[in-house]
Order: structure tokens, then sequence, then C-alpha cells
């Protein structure tokens, strides 16, 4: 063969190879180093006074087991705690954007005064961090046996002080007796876990209907609804019904209980 020809095949190689490894860094370049921030830790139990199932070693958990997950996948795990020690919230923050280009994953469980609530939430802040929020909320409520209480967008200190895409994920209630159940056992935890994973995967999921209570009141402009194929923000006008009234008071309540992390 000609050498005319040999260098073309050289550079047409060359430039496969530069396109595939382009294309690597393209689609993993955001996604291979994760920080895991468990909720919680040392004197912070996490939860409301009285609580029976501590929040902090639970989130650790979820934490630990995720992490694994992720670094048998070849990712880059990066813990904000990986033992039971508080760490301030700009502690946590200033962890995550030591670190350029990587995704914030904070793991928390919920509570409130009424022993009802129940359901998987989930919350993002950054425009950025959307489809994120959507990926992890479609795989962990597609894998819990529990309700649907959709995406909001919040300002939490740890999702609006990053620079980084970063979500925050509501892995159920410890006050809720079927919920707290669960979490006390492994096997529950690990699904968490292995879902969250799939989540920042970006591995598909079926997405599954709000709670039935949630789909009849008005939620507020920081409510974003999932649907099957797309992702939208559903911006709906505050309702002045009783009803609505007893929704929005029972989620604020449950928001100043958890305002140490905010």
């Amino acid at each position: 063969m000609p050498p005319f020809f040999l260098m073309n095949r050289y550079r047409l190689t060359l430039f496969a190879i530069a396109s595939l490894v382009a294309l690597t860094a393209s689609a993993f370049g955001q996604s291979r180093t994760i920080i895991i921030d468990p909720g919680h830790g040392g004197y912070d139990r996490g939860g409301v006074p009285g609580q029976r199932i501590s929040e902090k070693d639970k989130c650790l958990d979820v934490g630990l087991r995720l992490r694994r997950l992720l670094m048998a996948s070849g990712y880059r795990v990066i813990m904000t705690r990986d033992s039971d020690v508080f760490i301030p919230l700009p502690t946590r923050v200033a962890i995550a954007n030591a670190y350029p280009g990587a995704t914030f994953v904070s793991i928390h469980f919920n509570c409130a005064s009424r022993a009802g609530a129940n359901g998987i939430e989930t919350y993002y802040y950054r425009s950025d961090s959307a489809s994120l929020a959507q990926s992890i909320h479609r795989n962990v409520v597609s894998g819990a046996p529990t309700e649907n209480r959709g995406i909001r967008r919040r300002g939490f200190y740890v999702l609006r002080r990053t620079s980084i895409p970063s979500v925050l994920v509501e892995c159920g209630f410890l006050t809720n007796p079927t919920e707290g159940s669960l979490a006390l056992t492994a096997s529950y935890r690990e699904t968490l876990a292995g879902q969250i994973a799939r989540g920042i995967q970006r591995q598909p999921a079926p997405s599954r209907p709000l709670t039935a209570s949630l789909r009849s009141v008005s939620l507020g402009g920081d409510f974003v609804r999932v649907p099957a194929e797309s992702f939208s923000r559903s911006r709906k006008r505050s309702s002045k019904s009783a009803r609505s009234h007893r929704s929005s008071k029972s989620s604020t309540k449950k928001k100043h209980k958890k305002s140490s992390e905010n």
C-alpha cells in the first residue's frame, strides 16, 4: 500500500481515538466524581425531638453503601463525613466546591409531627441540577414501596451555596411506622443506595403518580411535576382553600423542624 494511503489511515485512526476520548470525557466529565453528603451527624441526631429512630446513622449507612456501589462502577467518591461526626454546613459546601465538575448528593430522611406523613421527596436549587433531581427521584420512587411526594426547588444551604450540580433526597419519613420500620432494615437501605446510584448514572426508571393528597391541592411555585417522558415545572396559583392551607402549614412545620439543614 502506498505511503500516502498508510498516512491517511494512520490519521483517521488517531482521529477516531481522539473522538472517542472526547466523547467519553464529555459523557462522564461532570459525573465521575461524586460528593456524598450524609446529613446530620455527631450531636445533630436529625429529626424532631423525641423521634424514636435516629436519622443521622441511617443517612450515613445509606451514604456508605452508595459509596461502595459507585466505586465499584468506577466513580471517584468523596464523603463529607464517613463516621458519626458533626460537619457544619459551610464545611460541607466547601468540600463540594473544592471539586469543580463533580456532582453533590445529600442524603436525608424526613420527619413530621403527623405519623401518617410518608413518601419520597427530592430537592434541587440550581437549574443545572434539575435533570439529576429527576433521575434520582424517579429511581428512588420506583424502588420504594411508598408514595411519590415529587420534586421541589428549594434554597437549602447545601443546594444554594454549592457551585456544582446538587441534589438533596429525602428517603422517607422515619416518623411513619411503615417507612421507619423499612429504614431499620439493612436490605432496604441497600435498595435505597442502589436506586440513588442508578439515578446518578442516569439509568431509566418508570414514573409513578404523585401522592393523591398532593395532586388535589395547590403546592406553590416551588413544586416540580415529573411527567412520564419530559421534565417540567408546575407553577399553579396559591389556593385559598382550607385544605391547601392545612397542607402548607404541615409542610412549614416539617421544614422548621429540619432547620438545622437550612
